[in-house]
């Protein structure tokens, strides 16, 4: 994780976060790490940082609108002790789940481009390698889902992003030992655009966490 906080890979996203860091010397402005149970047997992964929230707390979706409804959701499925997530170092603890995201740095305008993506795709490559545990893996929106496919080394055309659909992954030498196989579920992802524009709203992503709670419990 060392090599993470000090990765500049991508030119372009060092680049923004040194301003960022020269504007704004109080924000973590640095690669955010994942966050939660390293033994768990969910996986969150989300799209990147938010400029006032992970960029400024350095922990995912926490500090801004795009944690609210998630952090409230884990609360009331059991995955979260608390319902709000507002600073890396307050009391909240993850339950049986892990938050990361597809790209661990800020990108202007919330937008990494498709290079910056493939270079970052290494690191959640390696999560799902070190978490064997790993049964379920949700994915908020297409840019995540299309992480975890490139992750696992599965085309981009081999499963089809829908909100609350539910794949089956092809068996992987670093799946759970036994297991039917881990368990892909996708989301629309919990920006404040799409809970504004009740495209995703409390009551569709509670069914999503119906679903992930059924898979964890039947497994």
């Amino acid at each position: 994780m060392n090599e993470l906080l000090r990765c500049t890979d991508c030119p372009r996203l060092a680049g923004f976060l040194a301003d960022v860091r020269s504007r704004r010397p109080d924000y973590h402005a640095r690669p955010v790490l994942p966050f939660g149970d390293p033994q768990a047997r969910l996986l969150i992964v989300g799209l990147a940082p938010g400029m006032h929230g992970a960029n400024r707390t350095g922990r995912p979706f926490t500090g801004d609108y795009a944690g609210i409804l998630l952090y409230e959701t884990l609360h009331t499925f059991g995955f979260g002790s608390l319902p709000e997530s507002v600073a890396a170092d307050d009391d909240l603890r993850l339950i049986d789940c892990r938050i990361t995201n597809a790209v661990k740095c800020l990108p202007p305008e919330n937008k990494p481009e498709p290079a910056e993506i493939r270079t970052c795709n290494r690191y959640l490559a390696a999560e799902l390698q070190a978490a064997p545990e790993v049964r379920v893996i949700l994915a908020l929106g297409l840019v995540a889902h299309k992480a975890v496919l490139m992750a696992l080394g599965l085309k981009q055309s081999a499963l089809g992003f829908g909100h609350g659909a539910r794949h089956t992954l092809p068996p992987h030498e670093f799946a759970p030992s036994g297991s039917r196989g881990r368990i892909l579920i996708d989301s629309y992802h919990c920006s404040r655009y799409n809970t504004q524009t009740r495209r995703l709203t409390s009551a569709n992503f509670q069914d999503v966490f119906r679903k992930v709670r059924d898979e964890l419990d039947a497994g």
